[in-house]
């Protein structure tokens, strides 16, 4: 039977929705990507509950036309500031007398690892395994069917400020969506962004998204950390319009059309009119003006993201920078990442193999990276999805394991 999901990514200026439907043959179909301004989010925060829901209400009513259970799955990304990324390790005891492991072994030892103090006016958004320890062996991604007198999980346990969770979940609920998963908006773009080899070697992804911008590091196929900063493309529209004296919407007009992130490769000859973008803007300015100050104010987040990285000592990966999200369209910016982080760049490429498109509008909207978050958020839903139904043929841990070492 047929299931639709959804990825929603609210935004601080626009509110996108991938629509997705996996079907008998296990394949995921792309049907539509709907997008509406957003109003009411602020920086990742519902800042007016009421202007938010409103905002939100278009989106739905699309989704509802498609059927009555097509508001059953909705997996909805998160990226407030103020998220909180703990290390935790859970210890339990193998319980069966062959001391061989067994799923109930796993998910004690997952339950475990989960045991931290946190605020009561804070969830748990995520624990994300890194690495199984048996009996002082480290490094192991599946433990199912071995043996052993203890069981140790490393993760990385995700919480977040509860009450801004609810008011996000509110907003949806009360449209008549219901939620089947709260994401980290970080973890979706890697889903849809970074391959395995990427993680492997070691990768930061950033997304620059309007109000906010996101980083998460792998090394090894873990996730490392995960952090976001209250500061986006949006400061640096602001930036324009006082610089410029010139009103936020025109400021966000010559930004997409007029700028650069490296003021070096802009000749200082060229000038743009203010009168042929908005009428009651006078003057001229040049163009190099306007990239000095797209430039300054990039540098200084990724200052931010450079200072992240020091911190948790990982300055320098093999697999470099993976830029996404709707502030990393302007020229130059891969240019200017290579040159503050000091690391190769590149602008994210979806991987979108598993992924049937239903027409050919749809191929330029998922080769944009401010659909990057949606998109990412579909696929996690489609593989919590088959998770759930079981998919694959059950099998004993022993047997797995046998059929791991003798595959190449």
């Amino acid at each position: 039977m047929s299931q639709f999901i959804i990825g929603l990514d609210i935004g601080s200026r626009t509110i996108k929705a991938a629509i997705g439907e996996i079907r008998r043959d296990r394949e995921l179909v792309l049907f539509d990507i709907i997008t509406a301004p957003s109003n009411g989010m602020r920086k990742g925060v519902v800042s007016e509950l009421s202007d938010l829901t409103q905002s939100i209400s278009p989106v739905i009513g699309e989704i509802r036309n498609l059927g009555k259970k097509a508001l059953s799955n909705i997996y909805v990304g998160l990226g407030s500031s103020d998220l909180k990324v703990h290390s935790s390790i859970g210890v339990v005891a193998v319980s069966r007398a062959d001391y061989e492991i067994y799923q109930d072994d796993v998910n004690r030892a997952a339950q475990s690892a989960q045991a931290i103090n946190i605020a009561p006016n804070r969830m748990v958004l995520h624990a994300v395994v890194k690495e199984y320890i048996v009996d002082g062996v480290k490094d192991i991604r599946d433990p199912l069917g071995m043996v052993g007198n203890r069981l140790e999980v490393s993760s990385i346990i995700i919480d977040a400020f509860a009450p801004a969770i609810k008011s996000v979940t509110k907003c949806v609920e009360v449209l008549g969506g219901s939620i089947s998963g709260l994401i980290l908006s970080p973890l979706a773009d890697a889903r849809t962004v970074l391959t395995k080899n990427q993680k492997e070697l070691g990768v930061v992804l950033i997304n620059i998204g309007f109000g906010k911008t996101s980083m998460c590091v792998y090394e090894e196929g873990k996730l490392m950390h995960a952090s976001i900063f209250p500061v986006g493309s949006g400061n640096i529209t602001n930036d324009l319009a006082i610089g410029l004296k010139i009103p936020v919407d025109t400021a966000e007009t010559i930004k997409l059309s007029f700028g650069n992130a490296l003021a070096r490769e802009v000749s200082a000859r060229d000038t743009i009119e203010l009168s042929k973008i908005d009428s009651s803007a006078k003057g001229t300015v040049p163009r190099r003006f306007i990239s000095e100050i797209i430039e300054v104010r990039l540098a200084e987040i990724l200052e931010l993201v450079n200072n992240e990285l020091r911190r948790i000592g990982k300055e320098q990966l093999p697999g470099g920078v993976v830029l996404t999200g709707g502030g990393v369209k302007l020229p130059g910016i891969a240019d200017l990442v290579r040159q503050e982080l000091k690391m190769s760049t590149q602008i994210g490429v979806p991987h979108i193999e598993d992924l049937e498109i239903v027409g050919d509008d749809l191929h330029s909207k998922i080769e944009d990276p401010e659909y990057i978050t949606a998109l990412g958020l579909l696929l996690w839903g489609k593989d919590k999805h088959l998770e759930s139904k079981n998919i694959n043929i059950p099998m004993s841990g022993f047997l797995k394991k046998a059929i791991r070492y003798f595959t190449p």
